[in-house]
């Protein structure tokens, strides 16, 4: 699996902002900026496609700021990448399921049909107030604690 820099930003984000906010508080693009090390022009541009997503709320003003659109908890990991990028597996920009593999390669298509349901069993699974607590569901553990996942 592959993330985008803009992904990673967003997803680091999204858990200072939940870590900042938590009481509700506006937190400020500069301080999720400069918190996180993301670079301030880029971080407004995925603020504004947050915002546009349902994941966060925006207030003008000098009082203003960002804060978690609902609670951390009802917020997945999943979520937050098909906001910024999209479905979570296609195959040159294709769903699985549309592709039309033929002969030898045909098995492909399941392949990365099960590669995006195990994509979605860990990342629809996992909340940003799982990651701010690190509190992280017993599956995700497991799969972590396995030395293998490591190389």
């Amino acid at each position: 699996m592959r993330l985008s820099a803009r992904v990673d930003y967003a997803l680091r984000a999204v858990a200072e902002l939940a870590a900042t906010s938590a009481d509700g508080k506006l937190v400020t693009a500069d301080r999720l900026a400069s918190a996180q090390q993301i670079p301030p022009k880029f971080l407004e541009s995925i603020l504004l496609q947050l915002r546009r997503g349902g994941i966060v709320v925006a207030q003008r003003g000098p009082e203003g700021g960002y804060r978690l659109a609902r609670p951390a908890a009802e917020i997945s990991l999943a979520e937050i990448i098909r906001v910024i990028d999209g479905p979570l597996a296609n195959v040159r920009g294709q769903r699985p399921e549309e592709l039309g593999y033929h002969g030898a390669a045909q098995s492909l298509q399941d392949v990365w049909i099960a590669l995006r349901a195990n994509e979605r069993l860990i990342l629809e699974t996992v909340t940003i107030e799982d990651v701010v607590t690190g509190e992280l569901p017993e599956r995700v553990r497991d799969l972590v604690a396995d030395p293998r996942a490591w190389v």
